[in-house]
C-alpha cells in the first residue's frame, strides 16, 4: 500500500501536465477524446460563464513532502533531482572544462 501511495504521489509531484494543456485549447469536448487523457495532476476545472476554462493544478511541493515523507518512491534518487544534477554537471563542464570540483 505504501508504494502504491507512494507511486501516486510521484505522478503528482512530477507528472506531466500536457494532456490538460491541450484541453486548455481544444475546440470542442469530444467525450471519446477526453476519456484518453491523463488529468490525474488536475484538482478543478471551471468553464466560467464569460467562456475560457479554468484549470487547477494539485500543489507539487506538497505532493513532494508528502512523497519524501513516506520515504521516496525511487531510492535510488528522485528522476527530476538526477536530471538536474546532470544538468549542472554539463554547464559546469562546457563552462569550466571538467566536472573534478563538483
Amino acid at each position: 500500500m505504501r508504494r502504491k501511495l507512494a507511486r501516486g504521489y510521484e505522478r503528482l509531484a512530477f507528472g506531466s501536465i500536457q494532456d490538460a494543456v491541450k484541453l486548455l485549447f481544444c475546440e470542442e469536448l469530444d467525450p471519446d477524446w477526453l476519456s484518453g487523457l491523463d488529468l490525474f495532476p488536475v484538482s478543478e476545472i471551471k468553464r466560467p460563464k464569460g467562456g475560457g476554462m479554468e484549470i487547477k493544478f494539485v500543489d507539487r511541493l506538497k505532493a513532494m513532502e508528502r512523497l519524501e515523507e513516506l520515504g521516496g518512491a525511487d531510492p535510488g534518487g528522485e528522476p527530476l533531482l538526477r536530471a538536474l544534477d546532470e544538468g549542472a554537471r554539463a554547464l559546469w563542464e562546457e563552462g569550466r572544462g571538467g566536472v573534478e570540483n563538483l
